[in-house]
């Protein structure tokens, strides 16, 4: 039994070749590669887990996709050429909730970066066998799903922040941060944290799923963005706190905020500066007239 989906069945229901129904488990991928020896193993492990799948000779609009109703994508962006990253990014701020899982040939660490920080769930490199596409892709799913899940979660609201997951955005009022996934997921993570530290490791694990790389700064360069957004849309306020050595820290605090514990000034608040060197002046003509005498 093999389950198959035509290029043009839009949302059909998933049947296998017996015409019985597939499991409700089985999940519905695409698979955008033209290496046919990749496709051909693949899909037999496919057919084999009752999944429904359909392969992509060449890219599509993001518009095309979302009528596939795709639990996850498998892209080789090789077949992209040198649209891949514009195509990549446009892909992943049109849908947040869809798992993609770059399967390509040998790149660069920089090229791994670029499109892991773009939106890609997670990156494989040919060869590969097919059952750690698919375990890659099942783990991809289930992070989704569990995003999924959110979507009734009460908003979380902090200084002039509003962070509402069944929109996958930060709010300032009533203007959008347009947050990429990967921002808003960052986000949303430090700040249903309730004030606790969280190490960098943990964050790059529950982003990424699996274990950071020594040396990796990807949570560093990703809390930089956000800050920065932050900032610009509530300049009054801090949120992102750095503990060294350790993590991150969200709470939202006044940029006019005084600490209770400062030492206070021993000139008024409303002090002009002006009156303190008049002040100044007239200590010191009393000091050089004791002197006189």
């Amino acid at each position: 039994m093999s389950a198959s989906v035509s290029a043009g069945d839009g949302g059909a229901t998933p049947t296998t070749s017996d015409g019985a129904t597939s499991p409700a488990a089985a999940l519905r991928i695409a698979v955008l590669d033209r290496d046919s020896g990749f496709i051909q193993v693949l899909s037999k492990r496919l057919d084999r887990l009752a999944w429904e799948h359909r392969v992509l000779a060449s890219p599509v609009p993001a518009e095309a996709v979302v009528s596939m109703r795709l639990s996850a994508l498998v892209v080789d962006l090789a077949v992209l050429g040198p649209q891949a990253w514009t195509w990549l990014e446009r892909l992943c701020e049109a849908l947040p909730e869809l798992g993609i899982v770059v399967c390509t040939g040998p790149s660069t660490v920089a090229q791994r970066v670029r499109g892991l920080r773009l939106g890609a769930d997670d990156w494989i490199t040919k060869p590969c066998h097919p059952e750690e596409v698919i375990a890659r892709v099942q783990s991809v799913v289930r992070r989704r799903r569990h995003s999924a899940g959110r979507t009734e979660t009460a908003p979380v609201s902090a200084g002039e922040v509003e962070i509402r997951s069944d929109r996958f955005q930060a709010f300032v009022g009533d203007r959008s941060m347009d947050l990429t996934r990967r921002e808003f997921e960052l986000i949303e993570l430090l700040a249903r944290a309730e004030g606790r530290v969280l190490e960098r490791e943990e964050i790059y694990s529950r982003l990424w799923g699996y274990t950071m790389v020594r040396g990796d700064r990807s949570v560093d360069v990703f809390v930089r963005k956000l800050r920065q957004k932050l900032e610009k849309a509530s300049p009054d306020w801090r949120y992102i706190h750095t503990h060294f050595g350790i993590g991150y820290r969200f709470a939202a605090e006044s940029v006019e905020f005084i600490d209770p514990n400062a030492v206070p000034s021993s000139v008024p608040a409303e002090w002009d500066t002006g009156d303190q060197s008049e002040l100044a002046g007239s200590h010191e003509d009393d000091e050089l007239t004791s002197r006189a005498f």
